[in-house]
């Protein structure tokens, strides 16, 4: 009999998908950086969702801890037990950028987390307000070197990836533009549509809705390749600028979490963004799945930071 149970049990075992074999029996908590309703929240929300369906019997939760420009949730994962039963969404901030614009991190990006998946990008749109009466990014470099100094630029904030951006055109095209930080992308684009600032590099999602007023246009895409949410919009390459930014998101865990665990959250995480249902869901909000290996993600990061550095150095940005 007690045969009988042990085969039992081991036939069970295979049965079961691998990732439910090594998915912690407790709740799982999705801490996110950042506020509710923000990009990552709303990845996290998907992701989670997707996962609840996958394995009713398992709570999921999702907790939102911002603060420090994304350190603060980041380091809650850091700090975590690495059993995944804590897990995290993050983003090129926390990841990679951060580490050289504060003098100091509370976590070791590189040793103190794990990486498990990138999971989403979101393109990045250069807009002008149409009274600078340019039509391409040429004519807009034009314009600033007769005038060093003249035009405003917005951002979302003091080295935040729409700073970087116009900082890596400046120094890209030898110009130069002043900078003037907002609180949220909403703010930055009612500041250009009102032409309190001339342009700016923020997510294309924030700015597609008020092309209609005629205002603002849209003049380069800032991604490697062009959108496929944006087709006819040239990327800055196309246009003789070498400048690379997207806004992606990636999922992380503690760092000690074990390789298994990793690899069986990926693997759900990879489904969830690649599945129809949430592919759906990510369309309407400009965002394109971009599912990867813990390898390949490692490989996004330290691309990021070789990208960023010299822009930071070059502009002299620092946070603390």
């Amino acid at each position: 009999m007690k045969r009988l149970v042990v085969a039992a049990l081991a036939a069970l075992a295979f049965a079961l998908p691998a990732d439910a074999q090594v998915w912690p029996t407790k709740t799982v908590k999705m801490i996110v950086p950042f506020g509710a309703g923000s990009t990552p929240d709303i990845i996290a929300r998907l992701v989670t969702d997707y996962a609840q369906q996958k394995f009713p019997q398992q709570p999921f939760v999702v907790e939102n801890h911002a603060g420090a420009s994304g350190n603060t949730g980041t380091d809650m994962v850091a700090k975590a037990e690495p059993d995944g039963a804590t897990i995290g969404i993050s983003i090129g901030g926390p990841l990679a950028i951060n580490q050289i614009l504060f003098g100091k991190l509370p976590y070791d990006p590189r040793t103190d987390l794990a990486l498990v998946t990138m999971l989403v990008t979101q393109p990045s749109a250069l807009a002008i307000n149409t009274s600078l009466n340019v039509s391409n990014v040429q004519e807009l470099i034009a314009l600033l070197k007769a005038n060093p100094g003249k035009y405003n630029f917005g951002s979302i904030g003091n080295g935040s990836l729409s700073h970087l951006a116009m900082e890596a055109v400046a120094l890209k095209s030898g110009t130069r533009m002043v900078h003037i930080p907002y609180a949220s992308s909403p703010q930055a684009v009612t500041a250009l549509i009102r032409n309190d600032v001339q342009m700016a590099c923020l997510p294309a999602i924030s700015i597609t809705p008020q092309l209609a007023s005629g205002q603002i246009k849209i003049i380069a895409i800032s991604t490697a390749r062009r959108s496929p949410f944006l087709p006819d919009v040239p990327t800055l390459k196309e246009q003789g600028i070498d400048v690379e930014a997207d806004a992606w998101t990636g999922l992380i865990a503690p760092g000690r979490t074990p390789k298994p665990i990793v690899d069986a959250i990926g693997a759900v995480a990879r489904d969830a963004v690649a599945s129809p249902g949430v592919t759906a869901k990510l369309a309407p909000q400009l965002m394109e799945a971009i599912p990867t290996t813990p390898e390949e993600f490692r490989a996004r990061i330290d691309a990021d930071i070789a990208r960023w550095k010299p822009v930071i150095e070059a502009a002299n940005i620092k946070i603390n």
